[in-house]
């Protein structure tokens, strides 16, 4: 299994590369995004390969988040590589997160390949992705989604909860406590 190739660029376009690794020559699909961020003759990539019985396919990335965003993506029943790779064109990994969280399917319809049925049932079996940062925005994602969980678990709507959770701070016990505050308003 390749999971990286550290090579010169040969031929660019916006959605190949041919990476030149020690006189092997690889065909590697990338994204939009990664295109234009590819800007030197030598680049590293970290790979995901799928083999089918028709092809040996190599998708890149610069950057961890977009592989982890494209390597959940295909795992949903009904989205390929073709159409993970197109959203990871549309989307940064940081933008498909908020477009995730905030369950908004007019956004994710956008991408090329993605209609209603399918925007939904990513919404619906991504609720929890979320981009790697450093350990202190972890830690609040993870208070957040805590405190989101505690205010469904006592009946409230989710999109009341992020309404009133939106710009509160702190650990998930004062989350709730401001949540059930700012709820009691609506």
């Amino acid at each position: 299994m390749i999971v990286g190739l550290e090579g010169i660029v040969e031929k660019k376009e916006p959605t190949f590369i041919h990476l030149n690794v020690n006189g092997l020559i690889y065909e590697v699909n990338i994204s939009v995004n990664t295109s234009n961020s590819i800007n030197d003759k030598r680049v590293k990539l970290l790979v995901t390969q799928i083999i089918r019985e028709d092809a040996n396919l190599l998708f890149g990335f610069l950057e961890a988040n977009e592989k982890k965003m494209f390597d959940t993506l295909i795992k949903i029943n009904g989205v390929g590589p073709k159409v993970a790779m197109a959203t990871c064109s549309t989307f940064v990994p940081e933008t498909f997160a908020r477009v995730v969280a905030d369950k908004d399917v007019g956004l994710l319809k956008r991408v090329p390949g993605i209609g209603p049925k399918a925007a939904s049932r990513i919404l619906v079996e991504l609720a929890d992705f979320i981009v790697d940062g450093d350990s202190d925005s972890i830690a609040v994602d993870n208070s957040m989604a805590d405190a989101i969980l505690a205010l469904e678990s006592l009946g409230f709507k989710k999109e009341q909860i992020r309404k009133a959770l939106s710009g509160a701070t702190g650990d998930t016990s004062s989350l709730v406590k401001q949540g059930l505050k700012r709820l009691q308003r609506f």
